[in-house]
């Protein structure tokens, strides 16, 4: 996809961690046409002057020049999906030269991570290792309560964005009923679509999966969602002062009283740890208002060890890895090399971040 980068492009990777031999020679090849440079700095280290100043598109996670030493610059693509990390830096405040996320990637690793923490909990699987540990044949019996499948659960997914979009399809296969949930109105099948990167052959770029669409950003609206009876919550929502502890104890309360029958809640959240008040969930699993809850991110990271999150019943817990994957990389640089084309092309691109939104 999009035109060859240009003979003058200088694309400058400044990374906290190495890149094998075999992955440099495989972002080389993406880029035949450019002039690749890739340097390794502590997280959040400025762009040492000499590389800065040389560069035409820079990619990293959280590593910027000065703004004196960016006139060069054309584009600084991030690998993360979020800059929330970044906003404050001069480059966001005072430039205006585009800034992209690696947005659409995450949804094929991100959506596995939290299916598979699903079927741990609802087919008891840490039950299932235990047994083979102890060399036991545990009898069928005892595997008729407790357990269930996700036909028919109800999913609400906050934040209907690729990340959403991915676990909506894999639920949906499961014969799950998927609700979106957006901050903006999506009232037709056109303001449905997914403009955004996709991986391909993977999320709901059409948008025709979800049983149900809402929207807002008040807590009104919030609570409307969130009473619809739903057996799971997802949030894929981007951290902003308005998404702040957006669900705490009333919001946990409110999805319990309307759940179905005897079931409990589940929360899902891959998104940003400060989204939730997580005093306030650790209660909610203690209490058995939340039946449990898949967490890859947390408040702080990393958790202290100390933190009673880590012993609340029925909680999973990963250190932010649920995006992790050989395959990261590789799409992070095809967002770029997309964008490039367009660039030359003069068209809009792909995953820009907007000043002023957020994200």
């Amino acid at each position: 996809m999009g035109n060859a980068p240009l003979a003058q492009d200088r694309i400058l990777i400044a990374n906290a961690s190495e890149f094998s031999p075999a992955l440099l020679q495989e972002i080389q090849a993406k880029f035949a046409h450019a002039d690749i440079t890739y340097i390794k700095l502590e997280n959040f280290a400025p762009i040492p002057r000499e590389y800065a100043r040389r560069a035409t598109h820079i990619v990293t996670l959280s590593n910027l020049p000065s703004i004196e030493d960016a006139a060069h610059v054309k584009l600084i693509h991030f690998f993360s999906a979020g800059l929330d990390h970044i906003v404050s830096h001069p480059i966001v405040q005072a430039t205006q030269i585009p800034l992209t996320s690696s947005s659409g990637i995450h949804g094929p690793p991100i959506a596995e991570w939290v299916i598979m923490n699903w079927l741990v909990a609802s087919r008891r699987y840490v039950s299932i290792y235990k047994s083979q540990e102890q060399h036991v044949w545990a009898k069928n019996h005892e595997w008729m309560t407790g357990v269930h499948d996700q036909v028919g659960r109800k999913v609400g997914i906050l934040g209907y964005g690729s990340i959403g979009r991915q676990i909506a399809r894999v639920a949906s296969a499961l014969g799950m009923q998927v609700h979106a949930y957006t901050a903006s109105p999506r009232p037709t099948p056109a303001s449905r679509v997914d403009r955004g990167y996709i991986v391909p052959g993977t999320g709901d770029r059409d948008g025709t999966i979800p049983a149900s669409w809402h929207h807002g950003t008040d807590r009104a609206s919030i609570h409307a969602f969130l009473a619809l009876g739903l057996d799971h919550l997802v949030v894929a929502l981007p951290l902003t002062p308005q998404t702040t502890h957006l669900l705490g104890a009333d919001e946990f309360r409110l999805l319990a009283d309307h759940a179905s029958g005897d079931r409990k809640p589940y929360l899902t959240n891959i998104a940003r740890g400060k989204i939730v008040d997580q005093t306030a969930l650790v209660a909610a699993l203690h209490s058995g208002v939340v039946g449990g809850a898949a967490l890859d991110v947390t408040d702080p990271e990393p958790l202290p060890a100390d933190d009673p999150l880590w012993d609340a019943p029925n909680v999973q817990i990963s250190p932010h890895i649920s995006g992790a994957g050989l395959e990261y990389i590789p799409r992070s640089l095809d967002i770029l090399k997309e964008n490039l084309g367009r660039l030359a092309r003069g068209e809009e691109i792909l995953n820009e971040y907007k000043r002023g939104k957020g994200y």
